[in-house]
Order: C-alpha cells, then structure tokens, then sequence
C-alpha cells in the first residue's frame, strides 16, 4: 500500500473519508447519547445538531464528492481530475469538518467560510467536465449540488445569528441528496441490474425502466426538497413527497429487485431505493400529521442514502480497483445491517419514550460495524494501483 496512490482518484479518497466519517461522526453522537461523551461534542453546537449537520454535509457530501470525481468523466469524455485537485478538494471537505468541529473556539463567519467552500469547488469541476459534452440529464445535478450548498447556508445563517433558518437547512439538505439518490439510483439500479443478469445469461426478463414514470420519479423528489428549501407550508412538501414515492416504487417494481438474490451488489441498490421509496412516503405522511417525522427523516438518511451510498461506493472501488463486481462476505454483511440500524432507529422515535436511548444507541452501533466492515474490507484498495496498472508497472 502507498499513501501516494490516495489521490490519483477522486473515489479512492473520498469514499475512504466517507467511510471513516460515518464511523466517527455517529460513534461520538452515540458515545454522548450513552453517557460517555462529557457536556458535549466541541462544537459549539447542540450535540444532536452537530450529528445531523455531519452526516449530511460531511458524510454525503464526501460520498457525493468521490462518486462525481468518477462518474462524469466517463459520462462526457472529460479529463479525470489530476491528482493536486483531488488534493485541494479533499483538504476543503476536512477543514470543513474541523471548523466545524471547532466552530465553539473560532469565529462563525470564519466557520462558514470554510465549511460553504468545498462544494463550489467541486461544482466548478464538475461543470468544467459536463461541458464536454453537455447534456440537461447530466447538467441537473450542478442543480443538485447547489441545493446541497444552499440547505448548509442556511444552517450557518443561524449559527452566525442572522436567521433561525438551521431546522429548514438539515431537513432540507437530507431531501436535496435523497433527490440525488432518486435521480442516481433510478439510473444505476435498473442498468446494473440489467448487466448482471445478462451476465448471468438471464435476458428473458430484464428491468424495465417506464419513461412515464422516470421524468416525475426524478422531478418529484427535487420540487419536495426545493419546496421545504423555500420554507413552503409542511403539507405541500408531504404531499409531493406521498406522491415521490409512490412513484418511486413503481419503478422499483419494474427493476426485477428480487431477481438475484445471490448476488449482494445488486440487490443492495435495490434495497437503497426501496428505502429512499418508503422514507418518502412516511415522511409525507409525517407532514400531514400521521407519525414520527425524525424517524421518517431517519429512514431516508440512514437506508436511503447511507444504504445507497455504501452500495455505490463499494461498487465502484471494486470496478475501478480492476477487482470483479462480487461484494466481499464482510460488506455483504454490512448491507444487510443497515436495514436493522433503520428499524431500531425508527422504533426509538415512534413507540415509548422509554426505548428511545436503546432504539438510537443499537442503530448507531450496527451502522458503524457496517461502516468498519466496508472500511476493514476495502481499506487495501484505496491504496493500491489498479491491478492493470500494477501489472504494467511490475
């Protein structure tokens, strides 16, 4: 293994940084929770804040960082970054996370400087790299992005005392990447499917992707996360939300999600999108007054987006590693922990009081041992060269 080799993609470090932040980030949440954590995290901030600011502005940002980095050179043609700007971009997302960290010793304005500066970076690139070869599907996420950054502002708005607008910011951030997760993983879920079961020499039922239903089951997430974004009444975004996912999991249905059980990731996408389907729903219906909405919002971060993103990460070390597509037993086993961390976490918002700290403590634990076995698993190939390119260089 050489540190060295850390750099030369953006998915060999931020998927690794993603991975080691969603350990920490959720263990010190729940070392405080059990009582292990002293008065606070160091933040500045409420404990419960900084957790939820973390996993949505640190962990997915970093998984939204590694998997653009990747895929949109292969999209349109474009230059892979070089390795001084994965670097450069790599260093604003950590400095984020310590300012943050840091955010009781240190000036607010500072603070949010620092933490608002990576995704402009990242969406300069990406912009840079889409314009190879333009096209308004692949174009959507600089909206995407900037969605993201928008929902941050807001939380730092408050934290400089100029608006109570945190609340607004958090939850609107958790839907903008969930819009991501739709819009990604309604192309990469039936796709991958798709090659895997032709692989198989299984070609008498693929997925079927309805055009009908794909333009609102990628529109409908983003005008839910845009509205709460615009501080609309809760009904209208739980109404777009009802309806985004009931979508959403009717394009499921035509993917064949149950065609290979034997097969963990494939079935792990499906899994992703079939919590970011049921999260939606139960959201909105949260918003209509029917149930927990921290445990709607729990089933979106934790299963949709942590499902999805962990699928996709381990996937594509895997292929850009020059390693087959088969998840080792170890990550295999951490997609199925994630469903378990979302049930737990959910029943400690919706049933007694008294399973609350059992329901939130049991979730943390199992979402890191699926976070240290991905990482225990796949630590090696961030560090090595692609085997081709190890061979040559051999």
């Amino acid at each position: 293994m050489k540190p060295a080799y850390l750099f030369k993609a953006g998915w060999r470090v931020f998927f690794l940084a993603a991975g080691i932040w969603a350990m920490i980030s959720v263990a010190v949440w729940t070392l405080w929770l059990a009582g292990l954590g002293g008065s606070g995290t160091g933040a500045g901030v409420a404990p419960q804040l900084w957790h939820a600011h973390e996993m949505i502005f640190g962990y997915a940002t970093a998984a939204m960082g590694g998997f653009f980095l990747t895929a949109v050179p292969n999209w349109t043609g474009a230059k892979a970054a070089p390795e001084r700007f994965v670097m450069l971009v790599a260093g604003l997302w950590l400095a984020g996370r310590l300012a943050v960290a840091l955010a009781g010793l240190l000036p607010p304005v500072l603070v949010a400087a620092i933490d608002l500066s990576f995704l402009p970076v990242l969406a300069a690139k990406v912009l840079t790299q889409l314009m190879a070869r333009p096209k308004p599907q692949n174009m959507m996420f600089l909206l995407l992005i900037t969605m993201v950054w928008s929902a941050n502002l807001l939380v730092h708005l408050e934290w400089l005392g100029l608006a109570g607008t945190e609340w607004l910011g958090l939850r609107g951030g958790l839907l903008a990447i969930a819009a991501m997760i739709a819009a990604l993983g309604g192309r990469v879920t039936p796709a991958f499917t798709r090659n895997a079961l032709i692989r198989a020499g299984r070609e008498d039922r693929l997925p079927v992707s309805r055009p009908w239903l794909d333009l609102p089951g990628t529109a409908l997430p983003i005008l839910t996360a845009l509205v709460v974004l615009a501080g609309a009444p809760d009904a209208i975004g739980g109404i777009l939300a009802i309806a985004a996912g009931l979508v959403a999991a009717a394009r499921l249905s035509g993917w064949r999600p149950l065609a290979l059980p034997g097969q963990p990731i494939v079935w792990a996408l499906h899994l992703g999108y079939a919590m970011l389907a049921l999260g939606l729903v139960v959201w909105g219906l949260a918003q209509l007054g029917w149930g927990s909405e921290t445990g709607a919002l729990h089933i979106l971060g934790i299963g949709a987006i942590g499902g999805m993103t962990l699928a996709v990460m381990s996937r594509a070390s895997l292929g850009h590693s020059g390693r087959a597509l088969v998840a080792p037993r170890a990550v295999a086993i951490a997609y199925g922990l994630i469903p378990l961390a979302v049930a737990l976490r959910w029943a400690g918002s919706a049933f007694a009081a008294s399973f609350y700290l059992p329901g939130v403590i049991g979730s943390g634990l199992l979402w890191c041992a699926a976070f240290a076995l991905y990482l225990g698993a796949l630590w090696p190939i961030f560090f090595e060269l692609r085997r081709n390119e190890a061979e040559v260089a051999a």
